[in-house]
């Protein structure tokens, strides 16, 4: 089979057009990226309940913690009256023996590695105590790390006192499923509240060093954040308000995640196992730029529109009222944090906080995957966003919402609305943001679904992922399975299975028809991004971890080998896919013009390995010099905990086909061609 490459340049390519979406789903947050290993470390977590349009939530800050020993008689009470600060106005009050005290259960447990540091802060008030507390990493009655620290005893006639604490533990062993502990060594009453474990590898002092590793990896253009339905809450109580982040993380008001309450049904009496994710915001918009900065990558921030969760809500604020200014004056005031210099409003909290220099953003998602409807007026609010940010901001590029789908007529309206409701205005919107979340076979008919899209308004494909059905993914002889409440969460049918190679080859597949069309696509990244093992509301996921290790799926690997084998614009082929997707064989090829290397990204979908010849347009055959290719096996391979490289990246020199300049590519491969 031949594979035509002409030397025709077609479409200059975005630089960065492959980034990432970060959602708090999945504890991709709290108990993910964000490196502090306590949960519910300000005793403020709540238990939520609910469904489409009736939410609501139990406060339950004890969660997490429990009396150390096990069964001991500790009295511990969550309570008010003089806290560290009043965003997060509950503390803990610990009234215990010699010996005894508290622990956490820090969401499957603390995992240590050996002979690494762990930076710990706590605030203590002595209310009668004058003694000594030991602070440790405990299993099984075995000690892992331990440091004690003696407390300030409380003043006379000073009712409102708060001490902060800090400490390193160094673990002297590595342990999974452990304790976080605190314990008197006397009798007596002391608080306690803002309790913190971090790794003192913590990129940043934020970031769980793993798990940026894995981001940094890809080499991401941008990164969009922090959702997704986050952003719009299932209530507008519970929406991501970003003025919130921007303080010291004490001062972050708590807040319930909206994917709380995923799985929630009459059976369960509307509660499901994910009730107590909650948000402490220790990643805030500030973190996120960070994050971005440290990545080499361009900020995406999304915002609200005074709309909650259009599936599961019906609140929202009316256009042009009070309310609505809001959400307007925030997406003013969040361009100015970000861009305007120290003396600013804004810039100057941006300084405050640690960054006196710009962040430089370019772009701004104006609500998240919202669509038109007589209640919702969508079109109105966007109009009423973009008019005064670039009255204001020109320079901003502003990404619209063609709403959750590709195939119903709320994306017909969106796109007639962005192509003709405008006015004439330039850079009305920049991109419209595109979801598709589908089975492989819909990616694989679909490779062309751009090559005849009008070109005069770009599209960003931002939440895209093969879905595929869970009976062609149940567990085989591969194992991989999950032990006790993980296992049990895990078996609620969100599991790595759906990360097989089937899903990767066609999201591999259809990014040749994104990549293809480089001069109307601008954007695309996968979703969702992070899924930690035993806590995952949705799959499949790019990246999967637990409180131990993280590793790679095969769809990241697709997503890599998009990232960093990079071309600036790409080569006409002619048409000549057309052909080859016949016989299940997808390509397209990119120049770096930089480096001058040519890349050809090349599918085989089928069972059994072909020979593909890629060929000039007078059929001279190219070389391959190099290759890198993922696959080769059963399309219900995954990467299991047990094999977690068990799909991945092989370079080498290709096999020889029959005829000249050919090559022999497995059946079930990925392979990206480097040709001379």
């Amino acid at each position: 089979m031949q594979l035509m490459i002409t030397d025709r340049k077609r479409a200059q390519i975005t630089p960065g057009m492959i980034g990432l979406f970060f959602e708090d789903i999945n504890y991709a947050a709290d108990g993910g990226l964000y490196a502090e290993m306590i949960e519910n470390r300000s005793f403020e977590f709540r238990d939520c309940y609910g469904d489409k349009g009736d939410y609501y939530t139990v406060y339950d800050g004890g969660y997490a913690w429990e009396a150390y020993p096990a069964g001991a008689d500790v009295q511990m009470r969550c309570v008010t009256g003089s806290p560290v600060a009043e965003e997060n106005p509950h503390y803990l009050r610990v009234t215990a023996d010699a010996g005894e005290g508290f622990q956490n259960l820090a969401y499957d447990g603390i995992a240590l590695k050996k002979g690494m540091e762990y930076q710990v802060s706590f605030y203590a008030r002595c209310v009668s105590y004058d003694g000594s507390v030991r602070v440790s990493v405990e299993k099984e009655g075995m000690v892992f790390a331990e440091e004690t620290v003696s407390l300030r005893p409380g003043r006379a006639g000073e009712a409102h006192f708060w001490d902060r604490y800090r400490l390193t533990l160094k673990a002297e062993e590595e342990t999974e499923h452990a304790r976080f502990v605190i314990s008197l060594d006397m009798p007596g009453t002391v608080e306690f509240d803002f309790i913190s474990m971090m790794p003192a590898d913590a990129v940043c002092g934020l970031f769980r060093r793993d798990l940026f590793e894995l981001l940094r990896e890809l080499e991401p253009g941008f990164v969009r954040f922090p959702g997704g339905c986050i952003v719009e809450g299932n209530t507008l109580a519970n929406r991501y308000r970003f003025k919130d982040t921007l303080k010291e993380p004490e001062h972050r008001r708590a807040n319930w995640n909206r994917w709380a309450v995923s799985e929630t049904t009459p059976e369960n009496g509307f509660h499901s196992i994910y009730s107590h994710y909650n948000q402490t915001l220790g990643l805030g918009y500030y973190e996120f730029f960070l994050l971005c900065e440290a990545l080499g990558a361009q900020p995406l921030p999304v915002l609200n529109v005074g709309l909650a969760c259009q599936f599961q809500s019906f609140e929202m604020v009316e256009p042009g009222t009070e309310a609505f200014e809001e959400y307007v004056r925030d997406a003013l005031d969040l361009i100015e944090f970000a861009n305007g210099d120290a003396q600013s409003r804004w810039g100057s909290v941006r300084a405050g906080l640690g960054h006196p220099e710009p962040f430089g953003l370019m772009m701004l998602g104006i609500g998240n995957e919202q669509w038109e409807t007589q209640a919702s007026r969508f079109f109105e609010r966007y109009a009423a966003f973009e008019e005064r940010i670039h009255a204001v901001y020109p320079q901003i590029r502003l990404i619209g919402s063609a709403g959750p789908d590709v195939t119903s007529e709320k994306y017909d309206r969106a796109w007639a609305y962005y192509r003709h409701g405008c006015g004439g205005k330039k850079e009305f919107v920049h991109a419209v943001d595109e979801h598709y979340y589908v089975q492989p076979e819909w990616l694989y008919a679909h490779t062309d679904f751009y090559d005849q899209f009008p070109r005069d308004v770009k599209v960003f494909a931002g939440e895209y992922a093969a879905h595929v059905d869970e009976s062609a993914t149940a567990p085989g002889a591969d194992g991989g399975k999950l032990q006790g409440e993980a296992a049990e969460r895990a078996d609620c049918g969100k599991n790595e299975r759906k990360n097989c190679l089937g899903a990767a080859l066609a999201e591999a597949a259809f990014l040749t028809g994104i990549e293809r069309n480089a001069d109307v696509v601008a954007l695309a990244s996968y979703a969702p991004l992070f899924a930690r093992s035993g806590f995952a509301q949705w799959a499949p996921d790019l990246i999967w971890f637990d409180a131990a290790r993280a590793y790679r799926t095969p769809g990241y690997y697709v997503q890599k080998l998009y990232s960093t084998l990079r071309g600036t614009v790409t080569l006409d082929t002619g048409g000549w896919e057309k052909e080859t997707e016949k016989e299940q064989v997808y390509y397209h090829p990119v120049l770096n013009e930089a480096t001058g290397k040519i890349y050809c990204r090349v599918v085989n979908a089928a069972e059994h390995p072909v020979a593909l010849t890629p060929v000039h347009e007078n059929r001279a055959p190219w070389s391959v010099v190099r290759m890198w290719s993922l696959g080769g096996m059963e399309k219900t391979a995954y990467n299991p905990v047990g094999e977690p490289e068990r799909v991945t990246v092989r370079e080498d020199l290709p096999e020889r086909g029959g005829e000249e300049g050919s090559i022999l590519l497995p059946g079930n491969t990925f392979a990206v061609l480097e040709l001379a």
